[in-house]
């Protein structure tokens, strides 16, 4: 590497202030996030009567009951949106959602460090343009919004439910998912 090529990779870097200004909107973001669940939680489900089971594992029969119980959901436009609560355990589409907890931490706890540092070191060395640049705290924070979903309850909340009046229905997903 020549000391142009050198000069040409330190100034590709992204500016103190660019760097600052994302990690700040990834605390935002990832806040947002959390602070979404948390809505989502109080206002479409409430607490079981009987003491919930062991968290995502699933009975002999293989079904994997909700900690918490659904309350009616809040249609956005009828046959298409609404908000309904949900409690995902596995990863996208349920993707090992009867797997063990420990497999599933396993899996999903260095996975979602491993995108939020790798994207933010792309960010920092001047990876991409604008729209990259932009979407890094919006995808990180949504990989740690879940992460600290798994750690502190065992699943990720999910709420918004989309669907073509019941003939297409998209598996149930958060503001981060989007």
């Amino acid at each position: 590497m020549t000391s142009e090529d050198a000069a040409k990779s330190i100034s590709a870097r992204r500016s103190t202030k660019a760097v600052v200004a994302c990690l700040v909107a990834l605390a935002i973001l990832t806040w947002l996030d959390l602070w979404s669940k948390d809505v989502a939680q109080a206002s479409l489900s409430r607490a079981p009567l009987a003491p919930p089971s062991e968290v995502c594992v699933p009975d002999d029969s293989g079904r994997v009951f909700m900690q918490r119980m659904q309350t009616p959901a809040v249609v956005l436009v009828p046959g298409y949106l609404e908000l309904r609560y949900a409690e995902n355990c596995g990863a996208a589409f349920g993707v090992l959602d009867r797997g063990p907890a420990w497999m599933r931490l396993a899996l999903f706890g260095p996975a979602a460090l491993a995108a939020t540092v790798g994207l933010l070191w792309l960010f920092v060395t001047g990876y991409g343009g604008r729209f990259f640049a932009i979407s890094v705290p919006l995808i990180a924070s949504g990989a740690l919004g879940n992460l600290v979903d798994r750690f502190r309850l065992g699943y990720v909340i999910d709420f918004i439910r989309f669907h073509i009046r019941d003939s297409f229905v998209w598996p149930t997903f958060n503001v981060a998912d989007s």
